[in-house]
């Protein structure tokens, strides 16, 4: 579920200062500081992978933030739970490929079996799957 199925404009959020705090300027974190609190006024899509809102702060100013970094809130103002997303057709490779371990081999004999390789090969991409 996305952040627009959550929320609309005019609705709050809940700015999590700590995973944010190293791009905004001083004058943003002091209104954060006085309340964490904003108003969604629009939304924007971040790098390619996400959406994320312009929230207005305390102090009147409009500032973006990644999805991750708020916190949206309910009516009540209760903060709403995020969902993680998974891929609902995986298939059982995908699944077998996603449970493997690969632990570093420090044996010689170890770093020639070929055994050990293809684990290693199948382990480096299961991540490009």
């Amino acid at each position: 579920m996305s952040i627009l199925d959550k929320t609309k404009i005019g609705n709050f959020a809940q700015v999590n200062l700590e995973l944010s705090r190293d791009r905004l300027t001083k004058e943003i974190i002091d209104a954060i500081n006085i309340s964490s609190v904003g108003k969604i006024s629009d939304f924007r899509i971040t790098d390619g992978k996400g959406i994320g809102v312009v929230l207005v702060l305390s102090n009147g100013k409009e500032q973006w933030f990644f999805e991750d970094e708020i916190d949206l809130l309910d009516e009540n103002g209760e903060v709403i739970k995020k969902t993680i997303h998974t891929k609902k057709n995986e298939n059982l490779i995908f699944k077998i490929f996603r449970e493997l371990k690969y632990e570093n081999k420090n044996n010689i004999s170890e770093l020639l079996n070929p055994i050990n390789f293809f684990l290693w090969l199948i382990v480096s991409f299961k991540d490009i799957f």
